[in-house]
């Protein structure tokens, strides 16, 4: 029987772990023959797309081995439900087929945008894919979200696990929801589902493949010949020339399309959720799969030149503000963060499997819903809202919605799911999830209980979105299934009543945590293990981050997480290795020196990791006596190679977090890397080279560490080239976050010292899960592919974290297998099983519900524009490594041309002139344009090459509402603060001044501008800026007095400098990150990096917001 106190409504904080050293290791995959590469992804063969030549080979960032050339641009490829497209047959279950290839437990390779290709040639000579039938005519048209084959020999590699067997949930077989082949999203890696479709036919030279793209060794892929390119599109005529046609305002679409039954959509401060990846208790034996036939898609476009700003396009006025709230009123007012909902659901009352008159109401409302209005963006120049975008609310019943996932924690790109693939493919959006899976939250219901109550066919876990049949049955939402309630279940630990399992929190709360039992683990949970592993060479002690870093440590290190287990140790490395006897007894810390890195070895294995509470004092001895002890060092080498090695073979009996601290180019033995930065082609309109990884030894160290539950943090601080292309996947594939720190100085650059030590404390001191795992499920008919984030695949739907921690974000792709007809929502439930630092085991479950829609209107209206430019992020990430940097940003440019083409042809009504766009999807073109110009994907301005790639690692594992702030910047107006319409926050007034636009329109030299650009913040100050700002907030007399290097605001005692230090702690504070902090002037050298932020501004290398949107008119108008 459950006892009252098993259910806590918590903070998120530590309270309670447990250790369970995630999966075990997937049974096919372990025989699987080695490789070279860890490759998992070979693509079809590159055809040149307009002369572009592809790039040389070399191993790919995310994709993960050694490149393939892939094809063109282009996000969409043919629908499987087109009678033109051969289907492909799942072979018979009870076992694996001979053929299955085995299974990788290289980490997925992320979603690669497949390309843009001319009109599709017969099959016979296609060189981009496999047909099961050759016989069948190919679909004429071009469509999203199918899966491009792989091709190639396997070259996968799996590591064998090592050290104990690693925590097992719950060894029964998991049988989630068969769904049929999956059409991926945008991907070109099909994921391992077997179909299971009777109607399917297999046809005859179809490779078997694997979750991975690669195929299985000695299967020969058919014979086929080169295609020919042809053009889809005419060529571009000359750039419009005048003033655009003068347009008439449009009248909304007529028709019935789907008004919200669900009040206005709340606003969440921010936006976001990033998506995540799966992770139930129990690993479901490997399904085989065979991969989609790839088809071409159309050429890639290419931007002309366009006229400037026409007269009076700048002076339309603003539209109204949506709400005098904020959203973070209305977010604190919001039914996701409040304890269990007061939903009744009777047995045998509305479940989501009986909603079809409740739903069906919702689309015969005349009235056209706000995200359906259409806007002309070449007439509406201030969209623009004035403070944060809300995510939207999606269309269900409200008892159901006020059940919801926070979209903070999980959201969809869409948040009406198309009844069919043919319909998405229509639709040209992306259909994929962002997940934010371990947030802090400011309370969450935890449950303990000896029964955890789960689906028995495909181990969804019980949820509010379930159906009760009766008191002793309830029917799975996600693949149907009746199941009985437990006798535990029937008592409701909240109202200590009996018979009411519906209303116990867990069918009350969208989020909750499971205290798990002890069968969710194999081996008792490990402790926390902290190791850091420090470079001391000459640079390293010049920059003066050692002193920071052993300060921070003992001004933090009773608040590590942790118990009486905790251990930590420090190695610290140049040209040889340092270790630090640390045991208990000693009078001081022993340094032990091993110079032999070639083949590195522990000196005394037993004494390098000690527990915190016994060795403390010795601890703090070694970080009081580290920077005085290679102050004078002038060993300039860096063996960071073997200096991993050796802290992998420390880590490996236990697990742990390895927090590495490097600040030059490796140039000594294992892992040695060469500079491969030319300055002179950093400003290069051309394709950036080396955005892939010169080695595949940090990937490989990534796995092995991964395999052993280590995960390795990298914090990189320099002025130099360092190539975290290759250094980053140490942290990529062990599921470990890089910081970085450019320039970093003691000295020269204390803004950034004061954001590393605001890091480094938020590191340290924040919650931590140790050996966790992943899965995402979703309703029957729905497949799951391509992941984005830092982790590793180790089977087909797993992911394996090493660590987790609350600011890790992910992304899924998603298909449509199977026609939802009948379906009028759909569920989606994401799982993070790991071991708290306190040694429990838990369950972190989220599920959404989404409803089913059947019209395209309907699905754009549900269109999320912040969680789709995410997404498309992500997927261009992919694309720049995997192809080339010009593919990713015609691919991008495309989405935008694709999407309001569909919209405009299929679901507007009455033809005008304009660029039309339903007003959920306004904001869109902007978005992508931000994308185009952000540091990750810009071309024509000077761009550092770590930059450039740390901005890539960004916007793959941050959550959306921080990726979007990088994305699109916030610009304030800071010298004319009031207190109207100001938040109250803990005694604090906060200032809401209205966002801007981000062009030098806006700007004037008699105010004071404040940017937030996510990591960094600006505060322009105008020529002409008032004295009384001068004065109050910046304490200086007049406008030459602001000096070039000011990185804080000075603390006066006036109203304007409290207002203006309220909103910049106000916006600091909503991010796990420190921004840095810089007043600028005209003169400043900074004012570049400021002005690079104004999207909407015309650049020698970019095109205006305004020219921007007539390219996107010109191709739509085609």
């Amino acid at each position: 029987m459950m006892s009252t106190a098993g259910f806590n409504s918590q903070n998120g904080t530590e309270t309670a772990q447990t250790y369970a050293n995630g999966p075990s290791q997937n049974p096919v995959a372990l025989h699987q023959p080695l490789g070279v590469n860890y490759d998992m992804n070979h693509q079809p063969a590159y055809n040149p797309m307009q002369a572009k030549a592809p790039a040389p080979p070399g191993p790919g960032l995310y994709p993960s081995g050694p490149y393939q050339p892939v094809p063109p641009v282009s996000f969409y490829q043919p629908d499987p439900s087109f009678p033109g497209q051969p289907l492909l047959s799942r072979p018979p279950l009870g076992g694996l087929p001979s053929h299955t290839p085995p299974q990788s437990a290289s980490p997925s390779p992320g979603p690669r945008i497949p390309p843009a290709q001319a009109t599709p040639p017969p099959p016979s000579v296609s060189s981009s894919g496999y047909y099961a039938n050759p016989q069948q005519p190919m679909a004429p048209t071009w469509q999203y979200n199918t899966a491009v084959p792989p091709m190639g020999a396997a070259t996968s590699v799996n590591t064998p696990p090592r050290g104990p067997l690693t925590n097992h949930v719950n060894p029964t077989v998991s049988l989630a929801a068969p769904s049929p082949l999956s059409s991926a999203a945008y991907s070109s890696a099909p994921p391992p589902k077997m179909s299971s479709s009777p109607a399917q036919i297999s046809g005859p030279g179809v490779p078997p493949t694997s979750m991975h793209g690669f195929t299985q060794p000695g299967s020969a892929p058919p014979p086929m010949a080169p295609h020919t390119y042809q053009t889809m599109r005419p060529a571009y005529g000359p750039p419009p020339t005048g003033q655009p046609p003068t347009m008439r305002p449009t009248p909304p679409p007529t028709g019935a399309p789907m008004a919200s039954a669900t009040p206005p959509p709340p606003k969440v401060d921010g936006a976001v959720a990033a998506s995540g990846s799966q992770a139930p208790n129990s690993y479901n034996h490997v399904d085989s799969r065979m991969a989609g036939p790839a088809q071409p898609g159309p050429p890639g476009r290419h931007l002309g030149h366009y006229p400037s700003l026409p007269p009076g396009y700048q002076n339309t006025p603003a539209p109204p503000a949506p709400s005098s709230l904020h959203p973070a009123i209305q977010a604190a007012t919001q039914p996701y963060s409040q304890g269990p909902q007061p939903y009744q659901q009777p047995p045998g009352g509305l479940g989501p499997a009986q909603l079809s008159p409740s739903l069906a109401n919702m689309s015969l409302q005349s009235k056209t819903p706000e995200a359906l209005r259409v806007v002309n963006l070449l007439q509406e120049r201030n969209l623009l809202p004035p403070s944060p975008i809300p995510a939207p609310t999606p269309c269900l019943p409200q008892d159901l919605q006020k059940l919801n996932c926070n979209p903070e924690v999980f959201r969809c790109t869409l948040t009406s799911i198309p009844q069919t693939q043919a319909l998405l493919n229509k639709a040209k959006m992306p259909l994929g999830l962002l997940l934010h899976p371990f947030k802090d939250l400011s309370q969450l219901p935890v449950v303990t209980s000896s029964t955890i109550v789960r689906c028995r066919s495909c181990r969804t876990y019980i949820n509010p979105f379930v159906s009760f049949l009766d008191q002793r049955r309830w029917k799975c939402n996600l693949c149907y299934r009746v199941n009985d309630v437990p006798e535990e279940f029937m008592y409701n630990p909240v109202s200590r009543s009996y018979g009411e399992p519906h209303k116990r929190p867990e069918v009350q709360n969208a989020t909750i945590e499971f205290i798990a039992p002890s069968e969710y683990m194999l081996r008792p949970p490990q402790p926390a293990v902290y190791l850091f592993v420090l470079d001391v060479s000459h640079n390293a002690v010049e920059t003066g981050y050692l002193k920071e870093f052993c300060q921070s440590v003992l001004d933090n290190i009773n608040s590590l997480p942790g118990d009486s287990r905790t251990k930590v140790g420090f190695i610290t490395f140049d040209s040889t290795i340092h270790f630090y006897n640390l045991q208990e007894g000693l009078s001081q810390p022993q340094m032990l020196i091993v110079s032999e890195i070639e083949d590195i070895f522990l000196p005394t294995p037993d004494s390098l990791l000690v527990n915190l509470n016994e060795s403390k004092e010795l601890v703090q001895d070694l970080l009081k006596s580290l920077p005085s002890l290679f102050e004078k060092t002038m060993e300039t080498q860096s063996a960071l190679g073997s200096a991993l090695q050796a802290a992998f073979k420390l880590l490996s009996p236990t697990g742990g977090r390895m927090s590495v601290f490097q600040t030059q180019l490796p140039n000594l033995g294992a892992g040695a890397l060469q500079s491969r930065e030319d300055p002179n082609q950093r400003a290069s309109a051309k394709d950036i080279q080396h955005l892939s990884p010169a080695t595949d030894f940090y990937k490989k160290l990534a796995l092995d560490c991964s395999g052993q539950q280590v995960a390795v943090d990298l914090f990189l601080l320099s002025a130099q080239y360092c190539d975290l292309a290759s250094l980053g996947c140490i942290s990529r594939y062990s599921a470990g976050s890089v910081y970085y720190y450019p320039s970093y100085h003691h000295q020269h650059n204390p803004g950034q010292v004061e954001r590393f030590h605001k890091d480094l404390k938020r590191y340290l001191t924040r919650k931590i899960g140790f050996e966790a795992v992943m899965r995402i499920r979703c309703t029957k008919g729905l497949s799951i592919h391509t992941f984005h984030g830092n982790f590793f695949v180790r089977s087909t739907d797993l992911l394996s974290l090493p660590n987790v921690n609350p600011d890790a974000g992910f992304a899924v792709q998603m298909s449509i297998e199977e026609n939802l007809d009948d379906m009028q929502v759909v569920s989606f439930q994401a799982a993070l099983l790991y071991t708290s630092s306190k040694g429990e085991r838990r369950i972190r479950v989220h599920t959404m519900c989404l409803p089913v829609a059947n019209s395209l209107s309907d699905i754009f209206s549900g269109a999320d524009v912040q969680a789709i430019t995410g997404l498309l992020a992500c997927m261009a990430v992919d694309r720049s490594v995997s192809a080339s940097l010009s593919d990713a940003r015609d691919a991008m440019t495309n989405a935008a041309i694709d999407s309001l083409t569909s919209y405009r042809q299929s679901v507007l009504t009455i033809q005008q002139p304009g660029l039309l766009a339903p007003a959920c999807l306004r904001l869109f073109p902007l978005f992508i344009l931000a994308l185009l110009k952000q540091k990750a994907f810009r071309t024509g301005t000077s761009t550092r090459l770590d930059d450039r790639v740390f901005a890539m690692y960004q916007l793959k594992y941050q959550p959306l509402v921080f990726s979007m702030r990088m994305i699109h910047p916030a610009l304030y107006r800071v010298d004319d603060l009031t207190d109207e319409g100001a938040l109250n926050i803990n005694e604090r007034t906060i200032p809401q001044p209205r966002v801007l636009q981000l062009s030098v329109e806006k700007l004037s030299r008699d105010g004071a501008f404040l940017m937030d650009a996510g990591i960094v913040m600006f505060l322009w100050i105008g020529r002409n800026c008032h004295p009384n700002f001068l004065t109050q907030v910046l304490a200086v007399p007049n406008y030459a007095a602001v000096p070039d290097n000011l990185y804080l605001l000075p603390e006066l005692d006036t109203a304007e400098s409290q207002r203006t230090r309220a909103l910049i702690g106000w916006l600091r504070d909503q991010r796990p990150f420190f921004p840095s902090f810089h007043v600028i002037r005209d003169e400043s050298q900074l004012k570049p990096q400021f002005m690079q932020n104004m999207i909407e501004d015309r650049t020698e290398s970019a095109l205006s917001y305004y020219e921007f949107l007539l390219h996107i008119q010109q191709q739509v108008s085609k």
